[in-house]
This record gives C-alpha cells, structure tokens and sequence, in this order.
C-alpha cells in the first residue's frame, strides 16, 4: 500500500511505503516504479559513476505465512549468484522489536527478465543485499541488486531505511 504523507511543518511531500503492519521511507535520491506483479514496491538507485545500470530494490509481501522461511529465500537469493567474489554473509539484528536477518553476495547476477522470459540475463559484476523483516502479519522481502559499486554507494541510505522501520 503507498501512501503520501504530508509534513505540516515543512510542507514537502514524502513517500513512505507500507505491507505487513510496518512502513518505512525510501531514501530521498530514490525513485519509485510504478505497480509490478507480486511487488509491494519497486525502486532505482541512481547509478555510481562509470556503473552503466541502476541498481534496483524490490520489496515483497505474499501475506501471512506466505513467501517461504528466512532461510528458504536466503538459500535462494544465494543461488542467484553465481560465480561468486567471495563468501555470502548473513546476519540478524532486530528492528522495532521484529527479527531481520540480511544476506550480502557479490558474483554474477542471474537477473530474471521476467516470466515470458525463461533465461535469466547474467549480469557480472553485482551486488545483491537483501533483508528480509519477521513482521507483523508475514515476512517482508526487501532484495536490492545492481553493479556493486552503485550498491555499495547505497549501503548506508539502504540500512538506515530498514533500521527506520516502524510498526503501524
């Protein structure tokens, strides 16, 4: 569900984005995508200089108890690396009292170009950061991909948005 927001105090219009019982803000230098099948919501990174694409975040919400276990989708997200750069790391830490567990892997991409599309468009060169948040009525899955540098220049903006979480 996306909702606009407005500050009273400033009068700027912010976007804040919501599934599950939690909301958060995309970072400011974000752009949101319109409306795409089994997404709550679709982000572009800006692209780092002498990166050629964009980095993109998705966020899915299948319902409660929908979308596979942490692990099930780290395993996952892990095998859509290949050829990796070094080791996958995953870890946990909580948000507003809810159980998030990340991944970081850096290889080749297999990007999926969609379900008319069978054979995936492998991408060197990139980054996937996902987490996934133990919300209140189900799992939300937030998977960011894109050349590692325009990822990595994002890491911070990233973080700080699923650290800025918040129960409805």
């Amino acid at each position: 569900m996306r909702v606009l927001l407005l500050t009273m105090m400033t009068g700027l219009l912010l976007l804040a984005e919501s599934a599950s019982g939690v909301k958060w803000k995309m970072p400011a230098s974000w752009k949101a995508q319109g409306e795409r099948p089994m997404r709550v919501a679709t982000y572009t990174i800006p692209a780092s200089a002498g990166d050629k694409d964009p980095g993109e975040l998705a966020v899915f919400y299948f319902g409660p108890g929908q979308g596979g276990g942490v692990q099930a989708n780290i395993d996952r997200w892990q095998g859509q690396v290949t050829q990796k750069t070094g080791p996958a790391k995953t870890a946990k830490m909580t948000v507003a009292g809810m159980p998030v567990t990340s991944v970081d892997v850096s290889g080749t991409y297999a990007l999926s170009a969609g379900p008319m599309a069978p054979t995936p468009v492998n991408k060197t060169g990139y980054r996937m950061l996902g987490y996934i948040v133990e919300a209140p009525q189900g799992a939300v899955f937030f998977k960011l991909t894109g050349p590692a540098k325009t990822v990595g220049a994002n890491e911070a903006a990233y973080l700080g948005m699923i650290k800025g979480i918040v129960k409805e």
